[in-house]
């Protein structure tokens, strides 16, 4: 999804020089690479944007228009998963890098850990912008270092219940607040010939969000190392919880985000999903038959009164290694994601849920949708915005964590193993890959 993808917390993560760096080439006092002074350049500048989300380029209009002498040129790839990050990679190796790019909070170590970003702490009105995001968002890039700031918060993925309300309705069913109802619910739903939700053996961010509300972690750092926990006793629950649905046949095993899985939604064979914010419009997009019927409410709680969340998704826009400009590129990534115009724009033209703490005012976010029987769906998700755990860390392997336990997952959807087995081949597979890269782990 184009922006797959809080409640104010301490610091994310403490990263130290050898834990986080010891493969870095950076040329900062920190072992990164610094906007040293961070002054302006001489002259006119051409800053180039290189992000996956639709209309970006109208936002940029936007800035062009008031800033004559610092233009913004956009181009629009796939998804960071799907190429962008691989040409970062690649284009910051050979020099020529965009000065500016989008990725997403759980990929963001790993350009850290590569030296790929800038640390912009220095650029004027950076540090200054701390009280204008949600607290988790600001700890995610900067990875709690001090005087450090490694891109500008984007969007965030709070996560709640898209149900439909005419199915659970009709069958009698009380729409779930704790995952044992939610278990119930889907007993009563199978009965019926349906599936109470469907569950993906590739969306590991998602499984990942799930284990956040959880108040699981599947990494932590000591200042000199890090902590591998993929199989952590919350992350094991939340495995052998879904493990369980899967084989009674509970739940649907649709290939996402493919014509199979919005048939599934659009038929009515699944009446349910939890997923962040964004989700209303994969919802709109892939299941129009369904429409007025739908509704959302918080995600299932593990303890009842509970009101934890996860989040899935999120992104950020980050000054690349090789700027000739970090002066002009901080600016116009503070100005993309904190002015009114820019936010609502981009929520227009991709639906982004801003990171700013008074994102959820813009206008786009105060009415009920038809789509969802005129709901106002937001208030949903921003009560679920404030309860997201503060400390989620991601790990600076986050690509190869998602490949090795999305192939574990494939085997427990076809019965050969299960998820927590996966879990644990993927506790593994990561740390040999830490390891191989250079990169200090706790065993």
């Amino acid at each position: 999804m184009a922006n797959r993808i809080a409640r104010a917390g301490g610091a994310l993560m403490l990263v130290s020089v050898l834990a986080l760096s010891a493969c870095s080439s950076g040329t900062g006092t920190d072992g990164g690479t610094d906007a040293a002074g961070c002054t302006p350049s001489d002259g006119p500048v051409t800053l180039d944007f290189t992000t996956w989300l639709p209309g970006m380029e109208d936002a940029a209009a936007i800035w062009n228009e008031k800033n004559p002498d610092i233009q913004v040129k956009v181009q629009t790839g796939p998804n960071g998963l799907g190429g962008t990050y691989k040409n970062f990679f690649n284009q910051i190796e050979a020099g020529n890098a965009p000065d500016l790019g989008q990725i997403e909070y759980d990929a963001l170590p790993n350009f850290r850990v590569q030296d790929g970003v800038v640390n912009i702490a220095e650029c004027a009105g950076v540090m200054d912008a701390q009280d204008d995001f949600i607290d988790w968002t600001w700890s995610q890039v900067t990875f709690g270092e001090d005087d450090a700031v490694y891109a500008i918060p984007q969007d965030t993925g709070p996560e709640a219940l898209f149900y439909r309300a005419d199915l659970f309705e009709q069958a009698g069913i009380a729409i779930p607040t704790t995952w044992d109802e939610y278990a119930e619910a889907a007993k009563t739903i199978r009965a019926e010939g349906g599936y109470i939700t469907n569950f993906s053996q590739s969306d590991i961010n998602a499984f990942a969000g799930l284990v956040w509300q959880a108040d699981g972690q599947w990494f932590k750092n000591d200042g000199e190392a890090w902590d591998v926990t993929l199989d952590s006793p919350e992350s094991t629950m939340v495995a052998d919880y879904w493990q369980g649905l899967l084989d009674d046949d509970l739940v649907a095993t649709l290939p996402a985000w493919t014509d199979e899985w919005n048939n599934g939604y659009n038929s009515g064979e699944v009446w349910s999903w939890v997923s962040a914010v964004w989700g209303a419009n994969s919802i709109t997009s892939g299941a129009p038959d369904t429409a007025g019927n739908w509704a959302v409410a918080p995600m299932p709680q593990w303890t009842e009164g509970d009101s934890a969340a996860g989040n899935w998704g999120g992104s950020s826009t980050a000054v690349l290694k090789g700027s000739e400009h970090p002066y002009e590129a901080a600016q116009f990534a503070l100005w993309l994601n904190t002015d009114p115009e820019a936010l609502a724009s981009m929520n227009a033209t991709a639906n982004i849920y801003p990171a700013t703490k008074t994102g959820g005012d813009l206008p786009a976010f105060s009415e009920g949708l038809d789509f969802f029987g005129g709901q106002n769906i937001y208030d949903v998700f921003a009560a679920a915005g404030a309860e997201v755990n503060p400390d989620f860390t991601w790990g600076p392997t986050m690509t190869q964590v998602y490949t090795d336990v999305a192939d574990g997952f494939s085997g427990a959807i076809s019965g050969s193993s299960t998820l927590t087995d996966a879990l644990k081949t993927g506790q593994q597979k990561t740390i040999d890959a830490m390891k191989a890269a250079a990169i200090a782990v706790n065993e």
